[in-house]
């Protein structure tokens, strides 16, 4: 694994976007995993390392979470702004790119490359959106228990505890409260658990422990919700192959949805766990394995 970084251009100046890379960065398959929205690339961790072998795998931290920088006007927490973050990041490790073009032809090696999106939740909302594009770089899509229909009731569930700003005063109440919260991810072993604690933790100044993102993520969430978010219009664009996951408890992802999303597109499949809610964390072998499948099966 190496760490990496770059400068990304907003509405008001630049903002440090960090991101965690596997495997050959000049393999020509490549792959972005793309996290939910409090949570950050390490949850990618088993995943990449099951990946590393055969891809580049990159994972950005979304500006306010992880390792990347925090933005000084909280409205800005949007899509857009996450769209334009994530084409930075492409212009810097994607196929296609004029760098990638020389390097390859210097080293006379084949110049096909293409580029594969894991995203979970508001991750696979930003790759639905970049699917969507005319000429997207994207050449499949996995979309990891979110669709283009976001129930009001599961966003009123997230902004219960998204931007509380909490405090323990030890790492092990941390650990416990991330395991409560966050029960729906479904049965992880105590490393897994462990792990995510770890990369989601921040000890303070005061040295309490809270979570590791900016709390004005939560913004969005003050003023509520009240009706569904609807996106079936971006999704009708999407023409690349697209894997939707989906814990079988989802609240965000009904699976009327999900199946919705299947009768109304081509080439795309839906695979479900039991005993998982929102969202599958792509840790166990199983969830692993159908991951690595979809991304490594021949064109």
């Amino acid at each position: 694994m190496r760490e990496n970084s770059f400068l990304s251009l907003g509405p008001h100046g630049f903002h440090r976007l960090a991101y965690t890379e596997w495997g050959n960065p000049n393999n020509p398959h490549v792959v972005v995993c793309v996290h939910g929205l409090a949570r950050n690339a390490r949850d990618f961790d088993f995943l990449a390392m099951a990946l590393e072998s055969d891809c580049h795998v990159v994972c950005p931290d979304i500006v306010g979470r992880g390792q990347s920088d925090w933005l000084s006007h909280p409205e800005h927490y949007s899509y857009p702004v996450y769209l334009s973050d994530m084409a930075a990041l492409l212009a810097r490790i994607g196929p296609g790119t004029r760098v990638s073009r020389f390097i390859d032809k210097l080293l006379r090696r084949p110049s096909e490359r293409f580029l594969d999106w894991v995203g979970t939740s508001m991750g696979g909302l930003i790759g639905m959106m970049l699917a969507a594009q005319p000429k997207s770089p994207i050449r499949r899509l996995i979309m990891n228990d979110v669709g283009p229909l976001v129930p009001a009731e599961a966003l009123r569930r997230l902004g219960d505890y998204v931007g509380k700003n909490s405090r323990f005063a030890s790492f092990e109440e941390f650990e416990t409260y991330v395991r409560k919260v966050y029960a729906p991810f479904g049965p992880l072993t105590d490393a897994q658990w462990r792990h995510l604690a770890i990369h989601s933790s921040k000890k303070f100044d005061d040295g309490n422990y809270g979570f590791k993102y900016d709390p004005k993520i939560g913004e969005p969430f003050k003023s509520g919700f009240f009706q569904d978010v609807d996106l079936w219009e971006v999704w009708e664009k999407v023409s690349c192959p697209v894997l939707i996951l989906r814990g079988a408890e989802s609240d965000l992802l009904l699976r009327e949805t999900a199946v919705k999303m299947c009768e109304r597109k081509a080439r795309t499949e839906l695979v479900e766990f039991s005993g998982v809610g929102h969202a599958p964390m792509l840790m166990s072998s199983d969830q692993i394995k159908i991951v690595r499948d979809f991304l490594l099966a021949p064109n």
